[in-house]
C-alpha cells in the first residue's frame, strides 16, 4: 500500500512540474493553512488565489497567458519556508511573496542572487523600502515603520496633538515581525514625550496572563498590538477580561481580521487596527469574483473567509503583481516574461485612482508610483473599528501618513549598515 501511495505521489508531483513547465506566468503561493498561525494565513492565500483564478476565467489571464499559481505549505516555519521556494523557483516562478518576515529575511539573499523579484506588502524587512540597496525586493504600498508611525500620528489626532506623559505598552509577537516597530517607536517616544513599554509574547502567543497582568497594574494610556494568528484573539480576550478599554487598544493591520476578534464575542466591541486598503465587499470586483470563481466552484478555499480583511489583503497583493505584469508585457512587447524583466515592471509600476476604478476597487488602496530609489510606497494606512453587533469593520479615518522626517533616516541608516555588511554598491545615482 505504502509503494502504491509513492507511485500516486510521484506521479501527482511529475504532473504538476509538467503543468507549471507549460505555463507561462508561474506565482507561487507560499502559505500556510496548518498551525496556530493558520487564522491568518487561510484568508490570504485564499484571496490571493482567487484573484489570479479570476483573471483566469474572467480574462483568459494576462495578456493572453494563463497564471498559475502553485501552492506550497509554510506553516509559517521559516525552514519550510525556504524549501518552499527552493522547490517552486524551477517552475519559472516570476516573483514570491512568503508572508512572512522570518523568511522573507531568509529569501532577500536568495532572490537577489537568483535575480527573482520577491513583493512583501506591509511585512518583511521595513528598509527594504530603499530600492538603492534592495534591488529584487519591493514593500510598497506601506511597511511595519508605516504602520507604528501612523498608529502613534493617530493618537496624536486623538489628543490635541500632545502625547507627553502618556502611557503607550507595546504588546509583541517575539519574533523578526514584532520586533520590527520598536525602533521606530523608541524615536516617536523621543519626539513626543510618552512612555514605551515593551511587553514580549513568547510564540504562538497563547499564553499572555503575565503580560496582561502587567498592563492591569501599569494602567498605560493606550495599547498597540503587533501580533499574528492565534495570539491576537488571545490577546483581545485578556484585554476584555481586564476591561482594558477596546477604544485604547490598536492592533497593526496583521491583527486586524475578523478571526482576531470574533472568538471574543462582544468583549472585542471598539477594537481598532489599521489598515492600507479598504474594507467589505462593497467594491464591483467582488461581483465578478461571485460570477466567475466562487459560483463556478473555482474558489481556493472553503469560501468562509470571503470579503474579510485579510482575504482583501491577499487579493490586493495578487492585483499589485498582475498589474506589474501587465505593465512588464507592454513594455517589453511579448506576453512572456521573465523574472528580471518583472522587476524592472515593478520597479516602474504606478497604480492611479483611476486604474483602481478599472479593475472594480475604487478607492480600494492608495494610489503609488514606485521608482528606482523608493520601493516603500506612500505608507499610509486608515484606522478601522470592530463593530461587534454588526459583525464588522468600519473606517473610522481616512488615509493618515506616516511622519518620514523620522521614518527615512532611519531605513537609510538600516539599509546602509545592510549594504555595507553585503558589501551592496548602491544604485539610482
Amino acid at each position: 500500500m505504502r509503494k502504491t501511495f509513492t507511485m500516486l505521489a510521484a506521479a501527482a508531483i511529475a504532473a504538476s512540474a509538467a503543468g507549471m513547465a507549460q505555463a507561462d506566468l508561474v506565482v507561487p503561493n507560499l502559505s500556510y493553512r496548518t498551525g496556530p498561525f493558520a487564522a491568518g494565513g487561510i484568508p490570504y492565500a485564499d484571496g490571493f488565489s482567487d484573484y489570479f483564478t479570476l483573471l483566469n476565467e474572467r480574462d483568459g489571464g494576462i495578456g493572453g497567458e494563463k497564471i498559475q499559481v502553485p501552492e506550497c505549505e509554510t506553516a509559517y516555519n521559516t525552514e519550510k519556508g525556504v524549501e518552499c521556494y527552493e522547490s517552486t523557483k524551477g517552475s519559472g516562478a516570476l516573483i514570491y511573496n512568503p508572508l512572512s518576515t522570518g523568511i522573507t529575511y531568509q529569501l532577500i539573499p536568495k532572490v537577489t542572487a537568483d535575480k527573482i523579484p520577491m513583493y512583501t506588502p506591509g511585512y518583511g524587512r521595513t528598509s527594504a523600502a530603499n530600492g538603492k540597496v534592495f534591488e529584487w525586493v519591493f514593500n510598497f504600498p506601506a511597511n511595519y515603520w508605516d504602520g507604528a508611525s501612523v498608529a502613534i500620528k493617530y493618537l496624536l489626532q486623538e489628543n490635541g496633538n500632545d502625547l507627553k506623559g502618556k502611557k503607550i505598552a507595546l504588546v509583541y509577537h517575539n519574533s523578526a515581525y514584532g520586533k520590527e516597530p520598536i525602533r521606530t517607536l523608541e524615536e516617536l517616544s523621543k519626539k513626543h514625550g510618552f512612555e514605551l513599554n515593551l511587553l514580549p509574547v513568547d510564540s504562538p502567543g497563547q499564553e499572555q496572563k503575565s503580560q496582561w497582568l502587567q498592563i492591569r497594574r501599569d494602567k498605560p494610556d493606550y495599547v498597540i498590538m503587533y501580533g499574528w494568528g492565534v495570539m491576537n484573539a488571545v490577546a483581545i480576550q485578556e484585554a476584555a477580561n481586564i476591561r482594558f478599554p477596546m477604544d485604547k487598544f490598536i492592533g497593526i493591520w496583521w491583527s486586524g481580521s475578523e478571526n482576531d476578534v470574533t472568538p471574543v464575542g462582544a468583549g472585542a466591541n471598539g477594537y481598532k487596527a489599521l489598515t492600507f486598503h479598504g474594507v467589505g465587499m462593497d467594491y464591483p470586483v467582488y461581483a465578478d469574483l461571485k460570477k466567475y470563481v466562487y459560483d463556478a466552484g473555482k474558489k481556493a478555499g472553503a469560501g468562509d473567509q470571503i470579503g474579510s480583511a485579510v482575504y482583501s489583503r491577499g487579493m490586493y497583493a495578487a492585483m499589485v503583481i498582475s498589474e506589474a505584469i501587465r505593465n512588464t508585457q507592454a513594455k517589453v512587447g511579448s506576453s512572456k516574461i521573465t523574472p528580471a524583466q518583472l522587476r524592472d515592471g515593478m520597479e516602474e509600476l504606478e497604480l492611479t485612482e483611476a486604474r483602481l476604478t478599472e479593475l472594480g476597487l475604487p478607492h480600494f488602496g492608495m494610489p503609488f508610483k514606485a521608482t528606482c530609489a523608493d520601493h516603500g510606497g506612500p505608507g499610509a494606512a486608515m484606522i478601522q473599528q470592530w463593530d461587534a453587533s454588526a459583525k464588522k469593520w468600519n473606517l473610522i479615518t481616512g488615509f493618515i501618513e506616516p511622519d518620514n522626517e523620522v521614518l527615512d533616516p532611519l531605513v537609510a541608516a538600516d539599509s546602509a549598515a545592510y549594504a555595507a555588511e553585503n558589501k551592496i554598491t548602491e544604485r539610482c545615482n
